[in-house]
Formats: structure tokens, C-alpha cells, sequence
């Protein structure tokens, strides 16, 4: 044996290790390039299982979701519909005016003496307003009364001569009958005697024509006197002592002008749509800005029983007492009128009402059942309103109905509002 051999060995021994050590190094070379593939591999088969399982869990809910809507019966508050007023109050702008109102003018002709009033006072009845001296009436009133003394004269006179030949015809005919006088002196007699009583006749036309004249110059006299001719308040005066009055209504200037106002009266146009069941006898009320504690109460006294073509309104008057004279004529006032409904209505809330593109409906429950059902809004109260068509009395209307609620959809009813 050599003795290098044992050196020899060693090297072969390590020749070999290097030669086997080489294939194993590639390998794992290759397995290290492939590691990032798979796991992006597994990476993506990961989040497409993770896509698959969320989308199908999505539409799990989608269907449990579509199930349990239509399976739902949704709570609803509702409410009762309830009858609307018999008695519809309507409120109207008026302005007061005076029941009755007249221009005192003179109707003889003079300077006036006296003035007993002035404006603002309240008079009576057949007070004395004014006093007009007309020297020249009495003047009048004395010719006229001598003149008629003349006439009741001659009247006597042409009854004596009627009766002078009343007799002569009695004496004479007869005379005549018996042939002791000419038939010429009984026509004589005859004609004389018509002729006496034609005087007569005349004579008393003359007197009573004469007293007429005398009439009426007593009642120009008492014309003198101004009185008022109703009780009122005087409101305007055009004249005063010393002025110069005329007894003509045409071209002279009213003296006063008196208004009545223990009664006042509104005049009030009242549209179309609420003129329908108004009548005289009809309760109103009055209020004035002015005096807000207070209200007037009248009535409807009558009515035009024909509407203004123009504006489509019904002329109605309406008297209000005014014992104490707190109401003036003139103020402006608003007029309640207590007309009675001629169809009925039906209150609902404000918040029932729905408007889309079929208009104003409301819904209503019935047996658990939506109907919708068109209205017609009659008058706005604010949180409520009054239909008169669609619904009936006490029926369950839905508040604040959802956008998505049909007709037919089944609801169950929750608390009442």
C-alpha cells in the first residue's frame, strides 16, 4: 500500500460530495421560483371563493329581504273623518253706512231766525231744527184770508138772491097754472131761479178754492219751522243765523243733513261659492278693529236674489242695533255670516292629503285594505281641511301615507291619532 492512498481517498471521497451537492442546489433553485406563483395563485382563488360566498350572501338577503317585504304589513296611524259644521262662517270686509239718511232742505223761502242744533247732536223726532222768518208769507196768509172773507160774502149774497127766486117761482107758478099769469112770467121765474142757484154754485167753488189757497199758505207758515223728520244725529250744517234760505230743493243748498243710527246698516257683496244657502233672517256678526272686545250681532235683512255678472257676488244688507251709538256710520268692519250648508262636508287632516299626478286623494282604510279616493277640498282650516266628496262620515283615513302606498296594499291599523 502506498502510503499517499489514504490522501487519495479523502479527495475522492470529497470529489464526490461536490458533484452530488451541485444537482441538489439547482433543484431548490427551481422550487424557489415557483413559490411566488403559487401563492398569487392561491391569493386569487382565495378572493374569487371570497367574491362568490359575499355575492351569493348579498343575494341571500336580497331574497329574504323581497320575502319579508312581501310579506310585511306595514302599521298605519289613522284618523276618523269627521262631519264639518252645519254652520259655515264666512268673513267679509263692509263698511257701515247709516239706516236711514236725509238732506234736510227749506221749503220756504226766507232768512233763517234760528238754529237750534249743530252737527253731532242727536235729535228727536219732530225737534225743532231751524226757524225761517218770512215777513212777506204772513203778508200772503192775510190777503189770502180777506179774499176769502169776500167769496163767503158773495156766497151769501147769491143764496139770498137764489132764495128770492126759490120764492118768486112759488108764489108765481101757480099763479101761472091757473092762467092769472103769462106763461112767459113762469119762464122767467124758472130760468131765474137755475140762474140764482148757477151763482150759488160758483160762489162756493170760489170759497173753497180760496181756502185751499189759504191752506196752503198756513202750511208754507209751518214749513217756517225746520223740524227733524226722524230721530238721528246731525252730521252736516250748511247754514247758520241771518242766512238766506230758498224754498226750491233744485237749486238751493240742504240745510242739514241727519242720519239715523240707532240702527245700522252693511251693504256686502258675498261671493258664489258661498252665496248658496243665504237668506234674510241669517245671524251675523260684526267686528271692528277699533274695539276688539267686543262683537255686534245683526241679521241678513235682504238679500239681491241675483249675482253681479261681473264679479259674481250676491248684493245682501245686513242691520245691526246700535242702542248706545258705539258703531258710527262710515268704519270700515269685517261681517261674520252664519250660513248654513246647503251640502255636507267632512273634516280630515292636513297631513291625509295626498297630490301627485291623479290630484288630491286621500287614503282609506277598510278591512285592512288601501283604497285611494279622490276629494275636493271645499276650504282650508289650517291643520285641517273640509272635502266634500270622496269620503263618508268616520271613515279611517291613513296619516301621512307613504309615497309607495297603492291601492290595495294591506296595512294593519296602529294607534289613533
Amino acid at each position: 500500500m502506498n502510503l499517499h492512498e489514504p490522501l487519495d481517498i479523502e479527495r475522492t471521497l470529497e470529489t464526490d460530495k461536490k458533484i452530488g451537492a451541485a444537482p441538489r442546489r439547482a433543484g431548490r433553485r427551481r422550487w424557489t421560483g415557483w413559490l411566488p406563483v403559487l401563492g398569487l395563485v392561491l391569493l386569487l382563488v382565495t378572493a374569487l371563493a371570497f367574491g362568490a360566498w359575499n355575492h351569493y350572501e348579498q343575494h341571500r338577503q336580497v331574497i329574504a329581504t323581497a320575502e319579508q317585504s312581501r310579506d310585511l304589513v306595514p302599521e298605519v296611524r289613522v284618523v276618523s273623518a269627521q262631519p264639518g259644521d252645519s254652520i259655515q262662517i264666512v268673513s267679509l270686509p263692509a263698511t257701515t253706512s247709516a239706516f236711514a239718511a236725509a238732506n234736510v232742505f227749506a221749503r220756504a223761502s226766507g232768512y233763517l231766525a234760528k238754529r237750534e242744533v249743530d252737527i253731532g247732536d242727536r235729535v228727536m223726532e219732530g225737534q225743532l231744527l231751524a226757524e225761517i222768518v218770512a215777513p212777506e208769507l204772513d203778508h200772503q196768509i192775510s190777503q189770502a184770508e180777506a179774499t176769502l172773507g169776500q167769496l163767503k160774502a158773495a156766497l151769501q149774497q147769491a143764496e139770498a138772491n137764489r132764495e128770492l127766486a126759490q120764492v118768486t117761482w112759488d108764489r108765481d107758478s101757480s099763479l101761472v097754472s091757473k092762467g092769472w099769469l103769462t106763461a112767459q112770467q113762469g119762464s122767467i121765474d124758472t130760468q131765474t131761479l137755475k140762474a140764482r142757484e148757477a151763482a150759488v154754485a160758483v160762489a162756493q167753488a170760489n170759497v173753497v178754492a180760496e181756502e185751499a189757497q189759504v191752506q196752503v199758505l198756513h202750511q208754507q207758515k209751518i214749513y217756517q219751522r225746520v223740524v227733524a223728520p226722524f230721530q238721528g244725529v246731525i252730521t252736516q250744517r250748511n247754514v247758520d243765523i241771518g242766512s238766506l234760505v230758498q224754498a226750491d230743493a233744485t237749486s238751493g243748498t240742504f240745510m242739514f243733513t241727519i242720519m239715523q243710527g240707532n240702527v245700522i246698516r252693511t251693504q256686502v257683496f258675498v261671493p258664489q261659492d258661498q252665496a248658496f244657502g243665504l237668506r234674510p233672517g241669517i245671524e251675523t256678526v260684526v267686528h271692528v278693529p277699533e274695539i276688539p272686545n267686543r262683537t255686534f250681532p245683526g241679521k241678513v235683512t235682504r238679500i239681491a236674489n241675483a249675482l253681479q255678472p261681473g264679479s259674481r257676488t250676491l248684493l245682501t244688507e245686513v242691520d245691526i242695533p246700535n242702542p248706545d251709538g258705539a258703531l258710527s256710520p262710515g268704519i270700515y268692519c269685517t261681517i261674520e255670516l252664519h250660513i248654513p250648508r246647503k251640502t255636507p262636508s267632512f273634516k280630515v287632516s292636513a297631513d291625509a292629503i295626498i297630490f301627485n299626478e291623479a290630484g288630491l286623494q286621500v287614503a282609506v282604510v277598510e278591512n285592512g285594505v288601501v283604497h285611494l279616493r279622490k276629494v275636493t277640498i271645499v276650504r282650508d282650516l289650517g291643520k285641517e281641511v273640509e272635502v266634500n266628496s270622496g269620503v263618508k262620515q268616520d271613515d279611517q283615513v291613513i296619516l301621512n301615507p307613504a309615497v309607495d302606498l297603492v291601492d290595495g296594499s294591506k296595512v294593519r291599523v296602529g294607534p289613533r291619532a
